[in-house]
């Protein structure tokens, strides 16, 4: 029962007092978006003044943005001072864990493989090996393209030498190639589709460039594609924006059907693809069978993102981008226009580093290890929180997305209370065009912590959520 009295002083303006104790619920998240206030007449009772103090309380609520009117049906709590909040909070504690402070936290919040993983040593050896060989040439930059050599390596390993290496551009990572793909492709007002959720760095980007963004909504096995068919319809598409394996955030992998169907129609109504290959490396289930959408292309209508980041190590900054024939020249233009060239020491060690194998090796050492956590965290999501969220296996990458199955508690909610018990989570809300969207689901990320942590992690998120039973 939600704590709705209060007395009053004897000095007291008596609706300001009422605007008050219900903005403080607000703001400590005892009242959510789209949960109704009392009535008029209700509240007026309850607090034993007169109806017109309620009619003005609710008025200053509505004007200082705390609160909605729906005309015949009452007046609800609205979001906006809580999604600012909740936002500067996410990033102000981010910031904090960069600083040096992460071993006070269970971190739930990582995108990356853990730096526990990296081989040190042998990539020590690889750095010395370039160095060697290259002396004071490994520092000059290189081709606007990139590294020839790690170009080739990319092809013959990755696409089985089917590229032509002039096709291949070498960036500063995925969120450097989502950049100036959209500088190159999307103009003001083009309509740009996403999945719902999205990745927030994306969605970040589209928006910058004032983009038309049109959200379509997840399945088990990719978005619906009839609903994608009926927008392609209605609207010239200038591209759609996808992550085929291991999405993020929900961790989908998308069917054969469904991703021949997208290139069908990406042909029919003339649009192009963004592929986001985020974490298909990271995979435990033999089930899950990687062929990318540009491997699939027969048109030339895919624009392939891959990130060496994410899996090997953040600090080095590399990926690369294949795009169609159509927009290479521009796509090229614009990376030269945004930082001339990658680091050429590291993309000459990554280049030994792949063709020696040491890359497929180190992936299958991460798949190894974090297949173990990741059927641990299943394991004791099933037993802690089983009927207190919606749990999908995903057989890869590097979390999870779960939907909180209690209506008096949101994501807003449980970051606070995780915050507050040291434990960090990801506020689903985050990857939705309307946060609304999203006020039911979080994200853990299993990368940073191990099991004693995931444990002791998913205790304090049933604590809440055993709490609200």
């Amino acid at each position: 029962m939600k704590n709705f009295y209060f007395s009053f002083d004897e000095d007291d303006i008596k609706y300001k007092k009422v605007a008050i104790h219900l903005k403080a619920m607000i703001n400590n998240h005892e009242l959510i978006h789209g949960e109704k206030l009392p009535t008029i007449r209700e509240y007026s009772k309850l607090l034993g003044v007169n109806t017109s103090t309620i009619i003005n309380a609710y008025e200053l609520l509505q004007n200082e943005g705390y609160a909605y009117k729906k005309m015949g049906s009452g007046t609800y709590v609205k979001k906006e001072e809580q999604k600012n909040y909740i936002l500067k909070e996410y990033s102000n504690t981010y910031k904090k864990l960069t600083r040096g402070n992460l071993e006070n936290f269970i971190d739930f919040t990582g995108e990356t493989t853990s730096s526990e993983f990296f081989p040190v040593d042998t990539f020590k050896k690889v750095l010395n090996e370039v160095l060697d060989r290259d002396k004071e040439d490994a520092f000059i930059y290189q081709d606007a393209l990139g590294y020839k050599g790690l170009r080739k390596s990319i092809n013959k390993h990755f696409w089985n030498n089917k590229m032509e290496i002039d096709d291949i551009l070498v960036v500063s990572g995925a969120q450097q190639g989502i950049d100036i793909i959209t500088k190159a492709i999307i103009n003001v007002n083009d309509n740009v589709v996403i999945e719902k959720p999205s990745y927030s760095g994306a969605m970040n980007v589209f928006k910058w460039r004032k983009a038309n963004i049109i959200e379509i909504d997840m399945k088990k096995d990719g978005i619906q594609v009839e609903e994608l068919e009926k927008i392609l319809q209605k609207n010239r598409i200038k591209c759609f924006y996808t992550m085929p394996y291991f999405q993020n955030p929900t961790g989908v992998t998308y069917s054969f059907e469904k991703k021949k169907r997208i290139l069908e129609l990406a042909e029919i109504y003339d649009f192009y693809i963004i592929e986001d290959d985020y974490l298909s490396d990271i995979s435990y289930d033999n089930r899950v069978e990687f062929k990318s959408l540009k491997s699939m292309d027969t048109k030339d209508r895919v624009i392939y993102i891959k990130s060496f980041s994410k899996i090997f190590l953040p600090g080095i900054r590399i990926g690369y981008v294949i795009p169609p024939q159509k927009y290479s020249d521009k796509i090229q233009t614009f990376k030269i226009n945004t930082d001339i060239t990658t680091s050429s020491l590291m993309q000459r060690a990554l280049d030994i580093y792949i063709r020696k194998g040491l890359w497929k090796q180190h992936i299958k050492n991460l798949n190894l290890e974090y297949k173990k956590r990741y059927e641990f965290l299943i394991k004791e999501c099933n037993n802690l929180l089983k009927d207190k969220v919606q749990i999908y296996d995903t057989y890869g990458g590097l979390s999870l997305f779960l939907k909180i199955q209690r209506k008096d508690v949101n994501c807003i909610k449980l970051f606070e209370y995780c915050k507050d018990n040291n434990v960090l989570i990801t506020p689903g809300m985050l990857y939705y065009l309307n946060s609304d969207d999203g006020m039911q689901y979080f994200k853990i990320g299993f990368s940073k912590v191990d099991t004693k942590a995931i444990h002791q992690g998913l205790m304090v998120i049933n604590n809440l959520l055993k709490e609200s039973e």
